[in-house]
């Protein structure tokens, strides 16, 4: 058994793994040609901008995880009826909420960049990619939703492989648009926007092949089921608007202390930091379908197995990120300052030995709230997550920043993860009881 659960333990994290990397490379390849093509002012701008795409992704992977979970424990006890209309469920809330950012894109994009801090400077290429972003909104939801059911419904290759050709035409397109179409920050987000699109394509194989994949219904939308979506993805939804939350307290803070160059240099740290975390949410996504199953099916002994290798997995892609980060920042950094601007050197050189130390706590963060949400304990999901991503970072970076400056803004981060580890490994020393996760959801006749 063990060898079974390891094997698909190792199967699972990996895909999860490499997709997400490739999924956040979405941005990280859009900073890379924003700077080659726009230089200083083009990075801050789409610092500025990130917080939505984070908020949007968000959404995704909230109604995605929520749904997915749901589904999985409903299929492990043979409830295919019911399967069904949470699927559906979370197409049509996602659909619907992504029309709604299309409206406020079309209407707001001003004030939502002022907002994030564009000052005269950054304000027109940030409305630029803000506007463009947001109309694509739908298709970067619906993307994340059919991705979770698809990995759930045992194809995590599949998920995998569209995540890595959604990614890779976003690479490939953000080139094509911003040098020999020279188009601009529109051509960055305009790349970005068609990649989920790609993605979606890809996933619509598993319909074809499967017969007994799992259906859209089209009956009425079921809102009793959005709650249970909702809170079973919350800390999905918390980690991205904590990412959001972080960016924009860092760039306001960071305006104050080194002006557009600290947010330029800031931009390289936590972009680079956008991929790091992508593995921490992949490997995190990974244990969800197993944990779901074996919860679902009532061995426990499973679930508690499944954890533990994720918690020691975490430690060592941390080490991992850490010893690449310290041996090549310089080199990194050239990727991306290609003014050769000697003051985001040294910021940057500096904050990548500061920041990157929090990683050691993120991945433990985030698997436990991921197990947690997993397992039906959304409230203390939601405690970790609502944690590291507002009650804690905020203040923090406040108050050492005007202690230490930029150094206060990098140590904020680290002091944040290792707070809410403390917390975090509270939690998972507590033993499951599954009775009363079971009664929660009983009003929903699953």
């Amino acid at each position: 058994m063990d060898k079974n659960l390891l094997r698909n333990f190792s199967k699972y994290v990996s895909l999860n793994i490499l997709g997400m990397i490739g999924l956040s490379c979405y941005i990280l390849a859009d900073t890379y040609f924003v700077s080659k093509a726009l230089g200083t002012t083009g990075i801050a701008a789409l610092n500025f901008s990130i917080p939505i795409y984070s908020v949007i992704h968000g959404i995704g992977l909230m109604i995605g995880i929520g749904g997915a979970s749901r589904f999985s424990i409903l299929k492990s006890q043979a409830k295919d009826k019911q399967s069904d209309e949470v699927f559906s469920t979370a197409v049509k809330a996602g659909v619907l909420i992504g029309i709604l950012f299309v409206v406020i894109g079309a209407v707001g994009t001003k004030y939502i960049a002022i907002a994030m801090g564009a000052d005269s400077v950054t304000l027109p290429l940030t409305k630029t990619y803000l506007a463009t972003i947001l109309s694509f909104t739908p298709f970067f939801i619906l993307n994340n939703v059919i991705l979770a059911f698809v990995r759930n419904d045992n194809n995590p290759n599949l998920s995998m492989i569209a995540m890595l050709v959604g990614s890779f035409s976003n690479i490939i397109l953000d080139y094509i648009f911003m040098f020999p179409f020279n188009m601009g920050m529109f051509g960055a987000a305009f790349a970005t926007g068609l990649a989920p699109v790609i993605s979606i394509c890809i996933l619509s194989l598993h319909f074809i092949r499967k017969k007994d994949a799992f259906k859209f219904l089209k009956n009425k939308l079921q809102w009793k089921r959005i709650p249970d979506l909702f809170n079973l993805g919350l800390s999905s939804f918390i980690i991205e608007i904590s990412s959001a939350v972080v960016l924009i307290t860092f760039n306001l803070v960071i305006l104050k202390i080194e002006g557009n160059i600290g947010v330029a240099a800031y931009g390289i740290v936590a972009n680079l930091a956008l991929v790091g975390i992508a593995v921490f949410t992949g490997l995190a996504q990974g244990i969800q379908p197993l944990t779901s199953k074996y919860y679902g099916l009532g061995q426990y002994d499973m679930v508690t197995k499944v954890r533990k290798y994720a918690l020691m997995t975490s430690i060592i892609i941390a080490t991992s990120i850490y010893l690449c980060v310290i041996l090549y920042s310089d080199s990194i950094i050239g990727i991306f300052n290609s003014e050769n601007n000697t003051d985001i050197t040294a910021i940057a050189a500096k904050g990548f030995k500061i920041y990157f130390a929090g990683f050691f706590f993120v991945g433990v963060n985030i698997v436990t709230a991921m197990f947690l949400s997993a397992t039906e304990n959304a409230k203390k999901a939601f405690m970790i997550t609502i944690s590291r991503g507002l009650v804690i970072i905020v203040p923090m970076v406040i108050v050492l920043s005007k202690v230490l400056d930029m150094t206060g803004v990098w140590l904020a981060f680290v002091i944040t993860e290792l707070i809410v580890t403390i917390l975090a490994v509270y939690f998972i020393k507590e033993k499951i009881n599954p009775s009363e996760y079971y009664q929660a959801a009983s009003h929903l006749d699953v």
